[in-house]
């Protein structure tokens, strides 16, 4: 059943200054409720869903993947990073071998750890860093206390560009256990989505950030931690107008 909105209006004679000041208030009340409606429908955007997706995993090996075998390996059809028996001790990520623009994908991830820092992403429009274990560029993140579903200028500007709504989202979460993320870029425009909650809506305002690059996973360091993937779905999308 959708919500309705109710507004109870008592009648009041509308004549002289008195009743165009009360119209004038009427009209700022709707106008604002209408606002905050609006605000609340565009908020609630749900997931997109994949259409004619293409599977960037194929179970058994890490085709069309490159990173440090001591870190990255295939355990039990699922892409699997770090160790919950020793610490990580640098970023470590498992890149895409080619470059992506504008797409919808959808994954599954499973964080794990034990001590230390547990926190995990999946890069976009990234590049490797030369002679560094790194990526540089855009991830959208997943851990605690307050990661998930933000986007994070990981190795460029080092910064959170757009925290997610935890207060919202944080109740989605399973923790230690499989969830479902969906991230959208289209254009300048990246929107996360955590088992069907809407994480962050981040809108690039700098025309010289690169739209394009490679995709990556990310396993923190300075923590016995341990991430697993599976079930990584693309749609590419046309160039965004």
């Amino acid at each position: 059943m959708r919500p309705r909105l109710l507004l109870k209006i008592h009648a009041f004679p509308l004549t002289g200054a008195e009743g165009f000041e009360k119209i004038m208030k009427l009209s700022h009340l709707v106008l604002a409720l209408f606002i905050s409606v609006s605000f609340s429908l565009c908020a609630a955007e749900r997931a997109p869903q994949l259409q004619n997706g293409k599977s960037l995993f194929d179970g058994s090996s890490l085709s069309g993947w490159e990173g440090d075998s001591k870190i990255w390996r295939v355990e039990n059809g699922m892409i699997t990073g770090g160790s919950l028996k020793e610490m990580v001790k640098q970023n470590e990520f498992l890149a895409s071998t080619r470059d992506y623009t504008n797409f919808v994908i959808r994954l599954k991830i499973k964080l794990t750890g034990t001590e230390g820092f547990i926190n995990s992403g999946f890069q976009i429009r990234s590049q490797r860093v030369p002679n560094s274990s790194e990526m540089s560029g855009y991830q959208c993140d997943f851990g605690e206390p307050n990661w998930y579903g933000a986007v994070y200028d990981e190795s460029r500007r080092n910064k959170v560009l757009s925290p997610s709504d935890m207060a919202t989202l944080g109740p989605a979460i399973k923790r230690q256990d499989w969830n479902e993320y969906v991230i959208r870029a289209n254009g300048p425009r990246i929107t996360t989505w955590i088992n069907g909650v809407q994480g962050t809506d981040y809108t690039e305002p700098d025309s010289k950030i690169p739209q394009f690059g490679k995709l990556g996973i990310q396993v923190h360091g300075g923590g016995k931690a341990l991430v697993e993937v599976k079930d990584i779905m693309i749609q590419e999308l046309p160039p965004a107008k």
